[in-house]
């Protein structure tokens, strides 16, 4: 079977940790989540005094922190009598910011799977795998409807993005390739690799076309990457 290279649009060109201020950032602002998570909704008073950082300091960081979505703010609830003036604004980790800490889920279903394919059989694994493709299969079908002139490639690539995977195309000589930037279930699928099997399948028939895995997340590669070739030329 012929190789096919990976080209470099696919690969996020992640930026050369030389600067020493940007990495001081990223860790002051760890230490800021887990503030939040040891002890629940803080003032920025609270978060400057246990991480002995000035209040703008910390006001910089927590605008980060709500613009990419890990935590919010509320008005910081006062129980027994309130004095005067607007109650101090705390920030509070969102579902996003509790999903960015390890999880036991993984171990879970890796456990729940094994038990399964350990009772059912191997069958029952690749039954699971095709059930997980259901959504976007879905997603595929309605925007289809919707669209039926539109590029199926195009299609395709908006119903993962419905689905939680961050989808992008990029040209190649030969075709296109199919970016997915995130995976919802690479650590599963690192261990039971007919997830990413029967997803190549589903591609391959929606698009009707001898699609190509290049590259996957699960395996330790940045993104999963899917060659689908350009149409035979008529005649």
């Amino acid at each position: 079977m012929k190789t096919l290279p990976i080209t470099d649009a696919c690969v996020s060109q992640a930026p050369e940790p030389d600067e020493v201020a940007a990495a001081e950032d990223r860790g002051t602002r760890e230490r800021v989540v887990r503030s939040i998570l040891s002890h629940g909704p803080s003032t920025v008073a609270e978060l400057g005094e246990r991480l002995g950082l000035t209040t703008a300091a910390i006001r910089r960081h927590l605008g980060v922190l709500c613009e990419t979505g890990l935590i919010t703010s509320r008005g910081q609830r006062v129980y027994g009598q309130r004095g005067r003036g607007r109650p101090a604004k705390v920030f509070l980790l969102t579902d996003a910011g509790r999903a960015s800490f390890p999880q036991a889920y993984d171990r879970l279903a890796a456990k729940a799977i094994d038990l399964l394919v350990e009772t059912s059989g191997p069958q029952a694994l690749t039954n699971l795998a095709w059930q997980r493709t259901r959504d976007i299969e879905a997603a595929y079908g309605v925007l289809h409807d919707a669209r039926p002139d539109a590029d199926p490639v195009d299609l395709l690539a908006e119903a993962l993005n419905l689905v939680g995977y961050v989808t992008s195309i990029e040209p190649v000589a030969s075709g296109e390739q199919l970016c997915q930037h995130h995976c919802p279930v690479a650590h599963i699928a690192a261990r039971y690799p007919e997830l990413c099997a029967v997803e190549t399948e589903l591609f391959s028939s929606l698009l009707h076309s001898h699609v190509q895995r290049l590259a996957t997340i699960a395996h330790g590669d940045g993104v999963c990457t899917t060659h689908v070739p350009n149409p035979p030329k008529e005649g």
